[in-house]
């Protein structure tokens, strides 16, 4: 538990700590509340990330098996919620400055294989014969 003489020590002056009315006891985010917080949220990292390739007219999928592996890393590294935007960058940072250049790229889908660097990304193009079709590159 948090005392008064550790926000000293931390650097924080006694004027605000006595401000501090509430003490409270806080437990390890676990795998399902770390997904929770990559979808859930107004501004989730899922959301983001989903919105920077929708600027390429690209469409990202992340399995919710994928996510799954996400946040046990998170767990497993104890980084918590805050290591979710290094793993997640750390996945697609590749696909983020590659992808632009790949005009016939409509989508991106990430699995849990992908995320544990087993497997590339699965990428769907459109075939340029004929727009309706996908055609699909597992490389």
């Amino acid at each position: 538990m948090l005392e008064n003489e550790d926000l000293l020590k931390f650097g924080m002056i006694p004027e605000f700590i006595g401000r501090l009315p509430v003490c409270a006891t806080l437990e390890e985010l676990d795998d399902k509340m770390l997904i929770r917080i990559m979808k859930e949220p107004k501004n989730a990292i899922i959301k983001q990330f989903e919105l920077l390739f929708k600027m390429d007219n690209i469409e990202l999928e992340i399995k919710n098996d994928a996510l799954l592996e996400i946040a046990n890393l998170a767990v497993k590294h104890n980084t918590g919620a805050r290591g979710l935007r290094s793993i997640m960058e750390n996945l697609l940072i590749d696909l983020m400055f590659e992808s632009p250049d790949q005009k016939e790229l409509k989508k991106i889908v990430i699995n849990s294989e992908v995320v544990k660097k087993m497997s590339q990304p699965i990428l769907l193009f459109a075939n340029k014969d004929n727009n309706q079709k996908l055609a699909v590159n597992k490389s």
